[in-house]
């Protein structure tokens, strides 16, 4: 093979590489060291977060400034409590390994129906037509919001190779935002075709002295009116509002 032709083809692989952002802390603010976060997302100038692990599960809005819950509904023990999406006035959340869900009133937090689905549950999100589901592979399941049929499935990879472990998702101007499990990287993914459109680097959010007992980095909300970007952990101490900036800067 020539120079000219291998100096060609390296330079369409780097082209085609997604590219990699860093980011800004805009504001940190206080999150529950005790909340194994699952699922995060803001509605309304509050989050609600979802927590897992059997026996310490549960559901809560949380006021963002103070990190407290005004209101919190705790699972049966034998649930793990895994993602949630709000939708037209509903929460809907997974479980783990349980096959089941459930469907909350966003207002009270009174649960209305549960409904099944096969294999694990990870994450969920919405674009506001069609509800959005992992289960820790590479795929991402296409829901019907009425009637939580399956419409599709999409293969989430960077050029050929598939990308596995996505955990909490979030929709953010049109695109879907997944951590990426036992990392501290974010995926940036097409919800049309599942190709990567860029990788979030975040690590070194959390402080080292934050570190003692923390697991992973996991929970994405996206405040959609006043565009602000919020990322958190699992037993993490605080909870980071980020701008994303091109690597480097």
């Amino acid at each position: 093979m020539s120079r000219l032709i291998l100096f060609l083809l390296t330079a369409a692989a780097a082209q085609a590489a997604p590219p990699e952002y860093g980011y800004r802390v805009v504001h940190v603010y206080p999150h529950n060291r005790e909340s194994f976060t699952e699922g995060l997302e803001y509605r309304g100038g509050f989050l609600y977060e979802s927590t897992g692990l059997e026996g310490r599960s549960t559901l809560s809005k949380v006021q963002l400034e103070t990190g407290r819950a005004v209101q919190q509904i705790r699972l049966d023990p034998r649930y793990f409590g895994e993602g949630i999406t709000v939708l037209d006035g509903k929460i809907f959340q997974l479980t783990y390994r349980t096959q089941i869900g459930f469907i909350y009133d966003q207002a009270s937090l009174e649960r209305r129906r549960t409904f099944a689905y096969p294999g694990e549950g990870w994450s969920l999100a919405n674009d506001g037509a069609r509800i959005y589901m992992d289960d820790g592979t590479a795929q991402i399941r296409v829901w019907d919001p009425l009637t939580l049929r399956e419409l599709r499935r999409i293969t989430v990879h960077d050029g050929p190779r598939e990308i596995v472990n996505l955990n909490e998702l979030e929709w953010v101007r049109g695109e879907l935002y997944a951590n990426i499990w036992q990392t501290e990287r974010i995926a940036r993914i097409s919800p049309a075709d599942g190709r990567v459109l860029g990788w979030i680097d975040l690590t070194g959010i959390l402080p080292e002295p934050d570190r003692e007992g923390v697991d992973v980095l996991n929970g994405i909300a996206y405040d959609s009116f006043g565009d602000r970007l919020f990322v958190t952990g699992k037993l993490w101490p605080k909870l980071f509002e980020i701008k994303v900036v091109p690597k480097g800067r």
